[in-house]
């Protein structure tokens, strides 16, 4: 269904290396899906390469809705370009919502083709769109002509049926106090509701239906003690200036005499439209955050580095996170240690209502930290829920909106949880980051619309009279964007899956992670020092003096001086000598409330239950910069056959020694059932790694590198760090 708009010829793309500007010439095109730049010599990747690729976006391939801000250079100076031109560009830099920054250089191009590609790719990217012109309609519609057959559930509970809500209340056996309904079906009383809901028991079905689903507490998850999590839109304002604030009075007095009388005694209310974040903070602080990583050379990385603290600081962006997370273990202990029930109250309950439930279920319920139970749940919350992806993401680049990202804000505050407790996820941080990368690919409707509603209605509207209903894609058939080999790595295999209780095991045994050996982790696993799985298992990179620092200093004094830690080595040593011990010093009661610090120091003292109660650390500098998401397009900021890549790979090819010689001692051929023959490791040799894997392999050609010349230089050619691998990826020492 993609059809070419625009071209250019004889387009030189830039290759940043050091201060030298080198590039590759070739075609850059426009269609309705994207803009790409098509090589004139691209030499063929070899096999492992290729099968980490995205198959739906190239490396060189930008869709229409992922370009954040398009820059021209005239005469060396950079501007924003939008609207109609006067003069056209010498070279074009676009910047991406990923964080990737390309660079065209349009000096050797026909002046009418220059003309055509630069007005082109300006209005596909900036004008405000119509949502049935959306390129998924166009997908779907070719993707049905071809009869290509796709799994859009995989297993996922996609929450579209009664059956799906009925399911959810069964395996968290909410099924007492609450029950699933069928009112709004057809979105007969609010199109802002899905299809099918859950409500408390005792409510008529006909009050849901009085303020279009305003004012009904809407269930989201059952605690194992029988308490629930609860949201709620409040009713209108407009309406209670109507005077009818009577009668609207009288509805939420039955509403909570309904909530509070038992079964549910008593119900704690979150109002997170005065009481918390407001939209405008996280726009506001996403805005600065993602300018210190949409870097245009390396002369700017390193101006940044020597002010990286300053300008993290400043940005807001981990102080939100840790707001996020510290706000969800208040919910978490009014759930689990006081047994009351949490009503989140918010404006249409569909940001931060989604945000804080998805994280409270993410702590509390393991099912939900597997990925089927982790994409079930974004469906339930943030797709079922309401989220305005359409708006949030100004997808239909809308002059009145702006991009706001909560959901982003969601996968960081996960990200945070997955990078502390590793063993408790079936899935890994590649999955998250590719995960936010599909919020901007146009063949996925799930993250396209505004409600499920909306999409029913448009995909209805878009359909030919005598056609079939249009099949829109959800992202959740990972077999479309990756082969089965790069799939491999959105699956943890160091995930600590629920064992399995022998008959004399008490079933209330606390069950401790891979150092307690009460998983299913191999039965092997045991032979390993635990400095070695500690060490596979913690987010230590093998060089810490390379990586810039990821979160913010235990104090920052306005007198500190301001220095890189590229630079400033000493002080990332004494940091980490230091931190443990005095960081619980610095964040003392404005940090944690006195009410549930009791409650987040208890969980803390104890060893961790990876099928539990999962509580992230939230003191300073716990809360760091996801790398992989935010760094990996920067090549100064990779370690050359370093970082957790190389750490996990060196681990998994011991992991396969030990099993094989298991096997050779208890001469049992059917355990290679469990654990295949082939290597699990992630490539051939870790010295091709980059810290960043797999988003940024090392080239193989000296001519053009990845990462500059220097670091090549300081740190040998390939061939020399291949046989010193074992030395610089010692996991006893890292």
């Amino acid at each position: 269904g993609e059809q070419l708009l625009c071209e250019a010829s004889t387009v030189l793309k830039y290759v940043q290396e050091d201060s030298c500007q080198r590039g590759i010439y070739g075609k850059l095109v426009c269609t309705d899906f994207k803009i790409a730049f098509l090589g004139d010599d691209e030499s063929a990747l070899d096999n492992d390469e290729t099968q980490f690729k995205n198959k739906v976006i190239g490396e060189n391939d930008i869709t229409l809705h992922c370009v954040d801000q398009i820059y021209g250079v005239f005469d060396e100076k950079k501007k924003t370009l939008f609207g109609q031109l006067k003069k056209y560009p010498e070279k074009l830099i676009i910047h991406c919502k990923d964080l990737r920054v390309f660079h065209f250089c349009l000096r050797y191009t026909k002046e009418e083709e220059v003309k055509r590609i630069v007005s082109g790719i300006i209005h596909h990217t900036q004008a405000p769109k119509l949502l049935k012109r959306l390129f998924l309609f166009s997908y779907a519609a070719a993707a049905a002509q071809n009869h290509t057959a796709t799994d859009p559930r995989n297993h996922t509970v996609m929450f579209d049926t009664l059956k799906d809500w009925c399911w959810e209340l069964e395996r968290t056996k909410g099924s007492v106090k609450y029950k699933a309904v069928s009112v709004n079906e057809g979105y007969k009383v609010c199109e802002r509701l899905p299809a099918y809901f859950v409500v408390p028991t005792p409510l008529p079905e006909e009050d849901v239906s009085r303020f279009q689903g305003h004012g009904i507490p809407l269930w989201c998850w059952s605690c194992h003690n029988g308490c629930a999590l609860l949201k709620m839109s409040p009713l209108p304002k407009k309406e209670q200036d109507d005077g009818i604030s009577q009668v609207q009075k009288s509805f939420l007095d039955g509403i909570y005499k309904t909530i509070h009388r038992p079964p549910y005694e008593i119900v704690k209310t979150e109002d997170l439209s005065s009481s918390f974040l407001s939209l405008q903070d996280i726009q506001t602080a996403y805005f600065k955050f993602k300018q210190l990583f949409l870097i245009d050379n390396s002369t700017e990385f390193w101006d940044t580095d020597i002010k990286w603290f300053s300008l993290l600081e400043s940005s807001s962006w981990l102080d939100i996170i840790r707001r996020c997370l510290k706000k969800a273990i208040e919910i978490t202990e009014c759930l689990e240690a006081q047994n009351v029930n949490v009503l989140l109250l918010e404006e249409n309950a569909s940001d931060l209502c989604c945000l804080l439930s998805s994280l409270v279920q993410v702590m509390m319920d393991p099912h939900c930290r597997t990925r089927i139970g982790f994409q079930s749940l974004v469906q339930k919350e943030w797709i079922m829920g309401g989220h305005s992806f359409l708006d949030r993401c100004n997808h239909l680049r809308q002059s009145d909106k702006e991009e706001v990202p909560v959901f982003l804000l969601f996968l960081d505050c996960v990200w945070q949880l997955v990078h502390q407790h590793p063993p408790a996820f079936d899935f890994t941080e590649t999955y998250l980051t590719v995960l936010s990368d599909s919020l901007y690919i146009p063949i996925f409707s799930t993250f396209f619309f505004n409600s499920p509603h909306q999409k029913d209605n448009v995909g209805r509207e878009s359909q030919d009279a005598q056609s079939k209903p249009l099949n829109l894609l959800a992202v959740w058939d990972w077999s479309v964007q990756f082969e089965p080999k790069a799939q491999m790595l959105l699956k943890n295999p160091l995930y600590v899956e629920k064992p399995k209780l022998d008959k004399g095991q008490r079933k209330g045994m606390r069950f401790k992670g891979p150092q307690g050996q009460g998983g299913r982790f191999p039965s092997w696993f045991s032979l390993f020092p635990a400095s070695w799985t500690r060490t596979a298992l913690s987010s230590t990179t093998a060089w810490p003096e390379h990586q810039r620092q990821l979160s913010l200093p235990l104090t920052q004094s306005k007198s500190s001086p301001k220095r890189g830690f590229f630079r400033e080595e000493t002080d990332h040593l004494i940091k980490n000598l230091l931190g443990k011990r005095i960081s619980k010093l610095i964040n003392s009661s404005d940090e944690l409330q006195d009410n549930f610090r009791e409650f987040y120091d208890s969980w803390h003292s104890k060893p961790t239950d990876y099928h539990g109660l999962l509580l992230p650390h939230i003191e300073g500098p716990e809360i760091k910069v996801w790398a992989q998401r935010y760094l990996r397009w920067i090549p100064e900021a990779q370690i050359l056959g370093g970082g957790r890549a190389a750490t996990m790979n060196k681990l998994l090819e011991m992991m396969e020694e030990v099993e094989r010689l298991q096997e050779k001692i208890d001469a049992r051929p059917h355990s290679r059932e469990a654990f295949p023959t082939e290597a699990p490791s992630l490539v051939r040799s870790s010295a091709r790694l980059s810290s960043l894997f797999p988003f940024a392999l090392l080239q193989r050609h000296p001519s053009k590198p990845v990462l500059p010349t220097s670091g090549w230089k300081a740190l040998g050619d390939e061939e020399d760090l291949a046989k010193r691998e074992d030395e610089f990826v010692d996991l006893g020492d890292v």
